[in-house]
């Protein structure tokens, strides 16, 4: 895969965007990247009709001129108030469940040898408590990122527990990752990889992604088939994919340390 950075030059101003060369690729296609922003994906060069796409590339942009404005917009308040949560230092707000997080880092003893993080209650909301050990050179962000993902595999796997059976469905391998643009797959080996972000979002919204894999464990494509087998363990399936769709900036960066911080 190869990208370039490009600029288009809309009536409204100037707008930057990447532009990838994906042998996945069968045809023009612009989405929103919670890192890189707007992104325009093509097929390589030597693919047929493909080797110079630039004039292809600007009809494309200028017909949806609006669509990426009004993305672009929503994208740069996200990043403001991803900017504003301060992240995973000291006294910054990370997501847990769907639920707003203080990050308190303390010294823990000079024995340890190994941070750790304890979930805690406190008067003003609650926190993730970062217990450092001198001896354990992870920055803040691993730290949290180690523990959740330990998080994450148990509600993934209790997820599945809950649900698998009813669906008829019996995954071979669960796999946790950290994919760019997708929550979970399925195989028809009987593979499932989930997003470890899941576990910021909250409870129904990792569920949900939960079902939905299973059932392609059943029934490949998203015919009537497949949503129903959907709905039917999940009746707010799709208020659920839409918290997905509004908060997938916040979840993609929530581990990011902001640029004053670094």
């Amino acid at each position: 895969m190869i990208e370039t950075r490009r600029t288009i030059r809309f009536p409204s101003g100037p707008v930057e965007f990447v532009l990838r060369r994906s042998p996945r690729s069968r045809g023009l296609r612009a989405t929103i990247d919670p890192r890189h922003g707007l992104v325009v994906s093509v097929p390589p060069a030597e693919r047929r009709g493909w080797a110079r796409p630039d004039d292809a590339i600007e009809r494309f942009l200028r017909e949806r001129e609006a669509w990426v404005v009004r993305h672009l917009r929503r994208l740069d308040k996200q990043r403001t108030e991803q900017r504003l949560r301060g992240g995973p230092r000291d006294g910054g707000v990370v997501l847990y469940r769907g639920e707003p997080h203080r990050v308190r880092v303390v010294a823990g003893p000079a024995t340890a040898r190994r941070s750790k993080v304890e979930r805690a209650g406190a008067e003003d909301g609650d926190e993730l408590l970062v217990v450092t050990a001198t001896r354990d050179r992870r920055p803040i962000e691993r730290v949290l990122e180690a523990w959740l993902r330990e998080r994450a595999a148990a509600a993934v796997d209790h997820a599945i527990a809950e649900h698998a059976a009813a669906l008829g469905a019996e995954p071979k391998v669960v796999d946790l990752r950290d994919p760019r643009t997708r929550w979970g797959s399925a195989s028809k080996e009987g593979r499932l990889m989930f997003s470890w972000r899941l576990i910021l979002a909250p409870p129904g919204a990792l569920e949900t992604v939960v079902v939905h894999e299973l059932a392609h464990l059943k029934v490949f494509g998203h015919g009537p088939r497949f949503w129903a087998l959907v709905a039917a363990r999940r009746p707010s399936h799709l208020a659920d994919r839409a918290w997905l769709r509004r908060h997938s900036h916040a979840l993609h960066t929530a581990l990011d340390v902001p640029a004053e911080a670094a």
